[in-house]
């Protein structure tokens, strides 16, 4: 089932950067056909390689939305100038022996290593049965300032890749050795394929002259160079005739093959003019500027099969794989294993222990959990009633401190009492004799508490009297009393 696979979108932004030019086109599929939406090629003030990273993808910014190109995810096309290739051959070994064959050929023959340098496959079977790897490599610091000025232009990169190559439809590599001449508006590459995958890559840019406003392209430069690649062809691909693809527009293209083709007949070679890439089909024929440039043939077989031969675009690694990857060795690796197995022994030790002690504890809590929730009920009880009853007992305390003052002789009887709100206190009663009044009013006043003690008194042999005074039960003992 596909149902969760990546699927490939049906338009792409093709980009091309090479050095102050930048081209981008918009390729869209449709039914069994593809359609040019939009192009633009126009010159850059800034380099992605000597540029600051945000200031290039700022312009590049520009540049697309000048020309109304909204497409956010693109296929970059790479200078073949920024490629180093190294072939080599293949011994009879596979798998993880294989890559690691591959790795050492790599650090011999390329000038910096895998740190360095994003590095890629291409394989092929020449003719005599033999099997060849072409290793092709680009420095990462490259890829790293494309991506960065790509991510400031607000861009998502899905391949990184050479137009040269898409353009011969990398899915079909023909068996048969295929040269492939690319001429842009910045120089003219070589490849040559052959055996199901690249045999060869040159850059040819110095064949291409500048005089004036117009270009021209040394036939006999092109002509000693593809001598040479050829004799350096191994496993037979060096032998026997064989067409050459040329792909390219105006006057300076045709000017070109009408030069090259007679120097190339004599090698047995048969010049073929392409002004499209291979095996696609346009609803419109594309502009004649475009129809043939590497960025149009690189879009064109992303949309149409996904396919555009080697991609240098370095993959997402997460952070804590790249650590894995590059920090840990196989032996601290089972290191890091052991102790893990040791803390996971651990830890489930202590998970079981805690589940013995909870199993005692819920026991403990099952034979004690019915007083408890009696002794809950009266507590909620004993609060909720508490401010109805007052455990000072006041109004028993001012009645024994004033019962204290009078006499056991029953010279002073009080006849009524009166308590306002547990502080004003007012007494009526009788004394046999004045002087037992004094008495038992003067021991009154003593007592710590009463304050603002007054009396009045009448009759004769027999005193009555009326005596207020006022409770404070927190002040101190021998303050002074008024009368």
């Amino acid at each position: 089932m596909k149902l969760f696979s990546k699927q490939r979108p049906s338009s792409v932004l093709g980009l091309a950067i090479d050095g102050n030019r930048l081209e981008a086109v918009v390729v869209r599929r449709g039914g069994g056909s593809l359609q040019v939406r939009q192009s633009v090629s126009a010159e850059m003030a800034l380099s992605p390689l000597t540029g600051d990273p945000e200031l290039v993808g700022r312009e590049i910014r520009n540049h697309l939305e000048t020309a109304g190109l909204r497409e956010k995810r693109c296929v970059v096309c790479l200078p073949l100038t920024w490629v180093l290739s190294l072939q080599t051959k293949v011994p009879e070994i596979s798998g993880a022996d294989l890559d690691s064959y591959l790795q050492i050929e790599a650090e011999r023959g390329f000038s910096s290593g895998y740190e360095s340098l994003f590095i890629t496959r291409s394989r092929f079977k020449a003719p005599s049965g033999e099997e060849y790897v072409t290793l092709l490599a680009v420095p990462r610091n490259h890829l790293d300032l494309l991506e960065r000025a790509l991510r400031a232009a607000k861009l998502k990169p899905l391949a990184f890749a050479m137009g040269i190559s898409a353009a011969q439809c990398p899915s079909q590599q023909a068996e048969q050795r295929v040269l492939t001449l690319a001429l842009s508006s910045h120089g003219l590459e070589l490849q040559v394929s052959g055996g199901g995958g690249i045999i060869a890559l040159r850059s040819l840019d110095a064949a291409v002259e500048s005089e004036g406003a117009h270009r021209k392209v040394s036939a006999d430069l092109v002509a000693r160079e593809i001598r040479i690649t050829l004799g350096q062809l191994p496993g037979g691909f060096s032998d026997g005739p064989g067409p050459i693809k040329v792909f390219g527009q105006g006057e300076t293209t045709r000017q070109f093959i009408t030069d090259i083709a007679p120097r190339l007949n004599l090698l047995g070679l048969k010049v073929e003019p392409m002004d499209r890439p291979a095996n696609v089909t346009f609803d419109t024929a594309p502009k004649p500027e475009i129809a043939a440039s590497p960025v149009l043939a690189l879009a064109a077989a992303y949309v149409q099969s996904g396919d555009v031969g080697p991609d240098f675009l370095p993959p997402k690694i997460s952070p804590w794989r790249q650590f894995v990857a590059t920090k840990l060795s196989t032996q601290k690796l089972a290191y890091a294993g052991g102790a893990t197995a040791v803390v996971g022994v651990i830890v489930g030790g202590l998970f079981g222990w805690q589940q013995i002690q909870l199993h005692i504890l819920n026991s403990r809590w099952d034979a004690i959990k019915d007083r408890v929730g009696e002794l809950q009920k009266d507590t909620a009880n004993i609060e909720k009633y508490r401010p109805w009853f007052d455990s000072s007992f006041g109004a028993l305390t001012i009645l024994a401190k004033l019962t204290s003052a009078f006499p056991d002789n029953g010279s002073v009887t009080a006849k009524s009492l009166e308590i306002r709100d547990l502080s004003a206190i007012s007494a009526r009663g009788t004394a046999t004799t004045l002087v037992a009044f004094n008495v038992m009013r003067e021991t009154l006043g003593r007592i710590p508490g009463v304050v603002e003690l007054h009396s009045e008194t009448a009759g004769n042999p027999q005193i009555q009297f009326n005596l207020t005074y006022s409770w404070q039960p927190q002040a101190a003992e021998g303050a002074s009393h008024g009368n």
